[in-house]
């Protein structure tokens, strides 16, 4: 593994509207502990439902997962909540991303939280610029990006929707969207 001090600490953000963001965010994830890095995975949104990218993490004593989230946040009957469980979150993923326990911090789909106006691009952003150690890989996903994280990025990718099978009926399918 390359040395914490010979390393560019990355901003990655995988947005927009198709299907990927999460993905391939779980195969950086990967990659980075196959190089035996420490990875820790903060969940915004998802719940404490099983997926097979946490089953396959749990194979891997160097990647710390925690599922924090409410669960499917547009479908909210207490916003409240959701904003306070966010922003715990987002606190959580503060004190993680400056303990130096990690080589690489996902937040999956904290972009939503952004989106919906419960946690600022603009403070995201700054705490990045100003708080993250430099040799750290920070990934962040979800719709909606706020184009100051955008700024900030050293990558930024907007997945496009073509088609997609929820436009039909079908439901997330086990192994392919959990």
């Amino acid at each position: 593994m390359k040395a914490r001090e010979r390393r560019h600490g990355l901003i990655v953000v995988n947005t927009g509207e198709g299907k990927g963001k999460s993905s391939s965010a779980f195969g950086m994830v990967f990659r980075a502990a196959g190089w035996d890095m420490r990875v820790c995975v903060i969940q915004f949104i998802k719940g404490q439902w099983q997926t097979g990218e946490q089953k396959a993490a749990q194979r891997f004593e160097n990647i710390e997962w925690h599922a924090l989230g409410d669960g499917f946040t547009w479908d909210t009957k207490n916003p409240e909540q959701d904003i306070n469980t966010s922003r715990a979150i987002w606190e959580f993923a503060k004190q993680q991303i400056v303990s130096e326990k990690f080589d690489v911090v996902l937040l999956d789909e904290i972009n939503y939280c952004c989106g919906y106006g419960w946690i600022s691009g603009q403070e995201v952003a700054s705490f990045l610029t100003e708080e993250k150690p430099p040799w750290l890989h920070v990934i962040l996903t979800g719709r909606n990006a706020p184009e100051e994280v955008i700024t900030v990025a050293a990558t930024a990718t907007a997945m496009t929707k073509i088609k997609h099978v929820f436009d039909v009926g079908i439901k997330a399918e086990q192994g392919i969207d959990f």
